[in-house]
């Protein structure tokens, strides 16, 4: 789908307020509301908007461990890696999944109560004897920046043609 100027300014509203009014929307755009609501709609079910959330300072309710993981799995078959991804999508307690290149397989986000609630879960891992190897836990002791908006001008701008 080609997406136009106007399409990226309404993405960007709504990702910095996925609450915002259709009247509120057309108005940052540019547009008037019904073109605005349609465009967004559109956007929608073409599986770009893929849903809205509620972002939560989970921390202002009780203290959490939050823990980055690097897990590097024994045996590099299609079926282990499908065995992996299959037993962490279960986990709630592991936010977000990577599969990477590089020194290690994947690298986890996860939310735990506490350290020995995130070292009940690694053990958890390891009696499913789901393929892995070795881990390395790192525990996020500061957040410096956690975007949940994308920067879709910087990703969708087209670069510049070099001056001849």
């Amino acid at each position: 789908m080609k997406l136009d100027s106007i399409d990226l300014r309404i993405l960007e509203a709504v990702q910095r307020d996925g609450r915002i009014t259709k009247v509120a929307l057309a108005e940052e755009v540019g547009l008037s509301p019904t073109p605005c609501w349609m465009r967004l709609r559109k956007l929608e079910k073409a599986g770009i908007v893929s849903g809205y959330h509620a972002r939560v300072a989970v921390r202002r309710l009780a203290p959490v461990a939050n823990v980055m993981m690097e897990v590097t799995l024994e045996n590099h078959r299609q079926a282990d890696f499908d065995r992996f991804d299959r037993a962490v999508a279960t986990i709630p307690e592991i936010t977000a999944c990577w599969s990477v290149g590089g020194g290690v397989d994947y690298i986890l986000r996860i939310m735990a109560a506490d350290i020995d609630a995130y070292q009940r879960l690694v053990d958890s891992l390891l009696d499913r004897e789901i393929g892995i190897a070795r881990y390395f836990t790192y525990i996020v002791t500061k957040t410096v920046k956690e975007e949940t908006a994308l920067p879709l001008s910087v990703l969708l701008s087209t670069p510049e043609a070099p001056n001849d």
